[in-house]
């Protein structure tokens, strides 16, 4: 896999908002603008970008192997659901604790994309992802029970959005616990937004790997604070626990034009090399 990004986003698009409003979305530009923006990083010498983009976040797989066609870099696809708490109404109903009960319907179609492919595609995703933020409300925990019946059935790894300042990824790792996952396939992401040292090397105690990954959103925490973080933990001989990426995307439409720019000047796929690289 060469050098890697290990949490990177192509799109992040609405897509049911897309669809019903076209006129908020021009597909070749957009798609002519990732691989322009991609091709940098590429020239930087990065290898590999992984790709947590799943169910929620307007995961497209054609789109992205269409970018991926014209760039020098391997992206690798991912499969789950990211929700920070209810379940997709598709799945409201159906499940244990539902209205309809029944077995959960959500593992199965995870571990087909794992094994077979993508919506069609011949693309399979080579690990499974889910997220909790501030808490962990009912529809987040189903979601994780799923992922980790996939993850029990495929051996695929987990990368975990969570929240440092809540300490949530401890609460993950307790619910993988629980649910009988191996917690050194886990990577627990975001663990780098905070300047505590004892939350990730706890997260690390437990067996997980930690994901320094936003590099570059300094509106959260400053550059250099997350790069103390890091060498911190690396004096400590951790340096093969951590994973380092800028959860950066080459278009997301949560934000109106010119407004993550001003938020986050420093975020996108090459800061890594240009600025931290260098301070660590």
């Amino acid at each position: 896999m060469g050098t890697v990004l290990m949490h990177e986003h192509v799109f992040v698009a609405t897509e049911e908002v897309r669809q019903s409003l076209p006129q908020t979305w021009d597909e070749d530009r957009r798609v002519a603008d990732a691989i322009e923006g991609l091709r940098t990083p590429a020239a930087t010498g990065v290898d590999t970008i992984v790709d947590p983009t799943v169910i929620g976040l307007g995961r497209n797989i054609a789109r992205v192997a269409r970018v991926n066609a014209e760039v020098d870099i391997d992206i690798v696809a991912a499969t789950g659901i990211c929700t920070f708490r209810d379940v997709p109404c598709s799945f409201q109903y159906v499940g244990p604790g539902t209205l309809l009960g029944g077995a959960d319907p959500m593992a199965d179609p995870f571990v087909r994309e794992i094994t077979e492919g993508i919506a069609g595609t011949e693309i399979k995703a080579a690990f499974l992802k889910c997220a909790i933020e501030d808490e962990l409300t009912p529809g987040v925990e189903r979601v994780m029970t799923a992922v980790a019946e996939a993850h029990k059935r495929t051996g695929a790894p987990i990368t975990v959005h969570t929240s440092a300042p809540h300490r949530t990824g401890l609460v993950a790792q307790e619910v993988f616990r629980r649910e009988g996952v191996d917690l050194g396939a886990v990577v627990i992401g975001h663990s780098g937004d905070t300047s505590d040292l004892d939350y990730p090397h706890a997260l690390i105690d437990n067996g997980s790997y930690v994901g320094m990954d936003r590099f570059g959103l300094d509106v959260l925490l400053p550059n250099d604070e997350r790069v103390a973080t890091v060498a911190g933990l690396a004096q400590e001989g951790f340096a093969d626990r951590m994973v380092l990426a800028h959860d950066a995307s080459c278009h997301i439409d949560w934000f109106p034009p010119g407004a993550r720019e001003q938020l986050a000047p420093n975020r996108r796929h090459t800061y890594i090399h240009e600025a931290v690289l260098p301070a660590l």
